[in-house]
């Protein structure tokens, strides 16, 4: 097929070497050049072209230029200009050198040549020509557009004068510059109301010497370019600023904020709430749609365009932008101008008085979907800037808005998993501590701002003999199976603390369940790996604390006077490991000793290096004894509160924090009587005497009957079937009198069931039937058997004052 337009292809000489030197094409420039016909040479070595016998140079690279004698058909020697270029092998041919010649008689245009004046006037770049007091000599018709100034108007005038580019001032000042140093200058100028992006490059004017004579200015639109890289970097910033953190406000204003002012001048985000369609967007929208105001954002101060507040919600009909981009799914575009927002303005008087008030002219509303659920729209307008919204910037706007839709979606879903884990918490944990006589205690749990829900918990377990036992533990991991995890713990503890086992022994019971938990789990890391806790015990009677912990950070004590100071304990592995043994501490504490037990999300900080955070906790705890004196042990509320302000001011733990403050009261030796008991049931009777007698002094007169007869039962079994010493003791709790029995034989009583004429085997009946609760506890000499009677309220002792 013929070309379209006359070139005469034999202007230029044209040859094709193969790599090995043989020549393989030759064209009729070639044979004009030099004169031999294309028959007598292709095929053959192009070297025998050479004038002279001198072998052919050898280029390197992909390119080379240079000259040659090349011999003619008559016998005479050209000189030849050659240009060639290698031209790799593919799958049709071998590689090859493709040797061209410029046309002779090919000389630069005179400077009256038509030409030369054409290529100024017509050339679609715009074009100006400034002498050396930078005045106009000459401007083409590009130029002339540009400016909207034509040449015969503005010859001889400044650029500063006739204005026309945008910052003239700036302008001259490079041209100047160009003028005096003789070198190239580009300047970048923005044109305010059309928003548009030039590249003003100058260059020198030289005279035959040299002399720079004037400054040449050329203009290119450069805004298409300027708006794309814009645009790219708008969606960097929208992948880096998007989605910083979990919470679902946050993420709406991060995406509102990356809008403004680069894409739109006024940003609303609303979202469809959750809380209407049982905690889970709609499956499916229909109008009219609720929407609740997630965040705004706007280019002028306190966003006065906003009719609504973040947090507030507002019903949209069916023919407004929102709903409309709900509805189909797609985008909706609206311009004031061309009436597509007459009936939404009427419908909503208030937003109409916005929109003439600001005058936005231009509005898109975007759907906010992620992973096929629908999750709100976010609407951008313009009233600063005067050109509407592009294709462009509806691409743009949806690139943006599909990346936040997912950070969006994961914020929702971390959430309701959070809050689902927290409540779950919350109702595993104790929601008051029980009083007790033994210690007054106080506790605060914080859980983690960034990594969720964990397994941290606390609890204060009332335990026979007007003892009480304290426990604080981690479960490893967050989120709902870590809380499930804790709940699982914590029964358990409850549970073995009720069979009054030593804290070294409940520990063992509690690292076999979890080591059951994990082998249930099916050990592929879904259930409970792993826990740490420290269980400690303390008896009010003989003012002694038993204590053990499982890779647990030991509890800081504040002995009246001293210092505070963390007990030295042994440290056991973490609950889980298996088979190994933990060790028990006992310490005497004297009353009014706080104890601080704690999860190591309270003193862990990336902040505080080594031991920063205990440190700190030694040191608000000690201020808090200098600042209170004796009393401070009874404001253990507000102390907790210092202690979590001090070690975590900001409020965002990384870890959960469990908190748990006691003060240790010591039981009055007046409330405490004991006896050792002879084996030999007929001093039964003298013994349940001298019961009556300490009932009488502490005036419990109404409930001596029936103690006298829990003891005397009590007491005759320990004789019967226990083993000596046989121990009676007596505990005047506030509201309970307590009766315990202990002798050194390990064997537990039980109840049976006695027959119709047994005579005997009725006791610890009679005992269950008589008092509130009753149980045995083993000791390291034997066992004890003890009950509970409460006492009618007139002979209720009264609650210890606060100092």
């Amino acid at each position: 097929m013929s070309r379209g337009y006359p070139f005469d292809e034999a202007a230029t000489a044209r040859a094709v070497i193969a790599d090995d030197g043989t020549l393989l094409e030759w064209n009729e420039g070639a044979r004009r050049l030099l004169g031999h016909p294309a028959d007598a040479v292709v095929g053959r070595p192009a070297a025998r072209l050479l004038a002279s016998d001198g072998s052919a140079p050898v280029p390197s690279g992909g390119r080379w230029d240079g000259t040659l004698d090349l011999r003619h058909l008559d016998g005479r020697t050209v000189t030849v200009r050659l240009i060639a270029r290698h031209r790799p092998a593919d799958g049709t041919r071998g590689g090859d050198w493709l040797v061209l010649a410029p046309p002779p008689g090919a000389a630069p245009a005179s400077a009256d040549d038509a030409l030369a004046e054409a290529g100024l006037l017509q050339s679609p770049c715009a074009v100006a020509v400034y002498d050396d007091r930078l005045r106009l000599c000459r401007m083409n018709d590009a130029m002339a557009r540009v400016t909207a100034l034509p040449e015969d108007r503005v010859r001889g005038l400044r650029i500063t004068e006739t204005g026309g580019l945008p910052q003239p001032e700036e302008l001259e000042r490079g041209m100047l510059r160009v003028l005096t140093t003789g070198r190239c200058l580009d300047v970048r100028v923005v044109t305010g109301a059309a928003g548009r992006s030039w590249l003003v490059r100058m260059a020198p004017v030289t005279g035959p010497a040299g002399r720079v004579r004037g400054v040449v200015v050329a203009a290119h639109d450069v805004t298409e370019g300027d708006r794309a890289r814009q645009r790219l970097r708008l969606v960097n910033e929208a992948s880096i600023g998007i989605g910083t953190s979990l919470d679902v406000p946050r993420t709406a204003q991060e995406l509102a904020d990356v809008c403004v002012p680069v894409l739109a001048d006024f940003v609303t985000v609303d979202l469809l709430d959750p809380a209407e369609h049982g905690g889970e967007p709609p499956y499916r929208v229909v109008a009219p749609v609720p929407l609740r105001r997630a965040a705004h954002r706007s280019v002028l101060e306190g966003a006065p365009e906003a009719v609504a507040e973040p947090g507030g919600s507002e019903v949209y009909p069916e023919f407004s932008p929102q709903a409309a981009a709900l509805l189909t799914g797609r985008t909706v575009s609206a311009t004031v101008a061309a009436g597509d927002l007459d009936k939404w303005l009427a419908w909503s008087a208030e937003r109409g008085e916005r929109v003439r008030e600001f005058g936005i002219h231009s509005s898109m509303a975007v759907p906010i979907h992620a992973r096929g659920t629908t999750l709100g729209v976010v609407v951008l307008a313009r009233h600063r800037r005067r050109d509407p919204f592009t294709a462009d910037d509806v691409l743009l706007a949806e690139e943006i808005t599909a990346r936040a839709a997912v950070c969006l979606d994961n914020a929702r879903r971390y959430s309701r998993e959070r809050d689902t884990a927290l409540a779950l918490q919350r109702s595993l944990l104790p929601r008051r501590l029980p009083p007790t006589a033994a210690l007054e205690a106080t506790s605060r749990y914080l859980p983690a701002a960034r990594a969720g829900v964990g397994g941290d918990w606390f609890d204060v377990i009332p335990l026979s003999g007007t003892r009480v036992a304290m426990v604080v533990g981690d479960v490893v991991g967050h989120g709902v199976q870590a809380s499930a995890a804790m709940g699982r713990l914590r029964t358990a503890v409850r549970t073995l603390a009720d069979l009054d086992l030593a804290p070294d022994e409940l520990l063992t019971h509690l690292d076999d369940l979890v080591v059951r938990l994990y082998e249930e789990s099916g050990g592929d890391g879904g259930g409970e790996v792993g826990a740490t806790c420290l269980y400690v015990v303390y008896d009010p009677v003989s003012r002694r604390c038993s204590l053990a912990r499982a890779g647990h950070p030991p509890p800081v004590v504040l002995e009246p006077g001293k210092p505070p100071r963390e007990l030295d304990l042994p440290s056991g592995t973490p609950l889980g490991l298996g088979g190994l043994p933990f060790e028990s501490a006992e310490v005497e504490l004297p009353e009014g000793t706080v104890i601080a037990l704690y999860t190591d999300g309270l003193v862990a900080s990336r902040d505080r290096a080594g031991d920063g955070g205990r440190q700190l906790l030694f040191e608000v705890l000690g201020d808090e004894t200098r600042r209170l004196g004796e009393r401070w042990g009874h404001a253990l509320d507000a102390t907790c509160d210092r202690v979590l302000d001090a070690l975590l001011p900001r409020g965002d733990a990384a870890d959960d924090v469990a908190l748990l403050l006691a003060r240790t009261h010591a039981l009055p030796a007046d409330q405490v009587a004991a006896w050792d008991v002879p084996d030999d049931p007929a001093l039964v009777a003298p013994v349940r005497r001298e019961v009556g007698e300490q009932l009488e002094r502490w005036a419990l007169s109404e409930a001596a009957f029936t103690a006298e007869l829990v003891v005397s039962e009590l007491v005759t079994n320990a004789i019967r079937y226990g083993s000596q010493p046989v121990r009676l003791r007596l505990i005047h709790d506030a509201d309970r009198l307590i009766c315990e029995v202990s002798d050194a034989s390990h064997t537990a009583p039980h109840l049976r069931r006695a027959k119709t004429f047994d005579e005997g085997g009725r006791g610890l009946l009679l005992v269950a039937q008589l008092t509130e609760r009753w149980g045995s506890r083993h000791t390291a000499e034997g066992k004890t058997i003890w009950a509970e009677l409460a006492l009618p309220k007139e002979e209720r002792r009264p609650e210890r004052d606060a100092r």
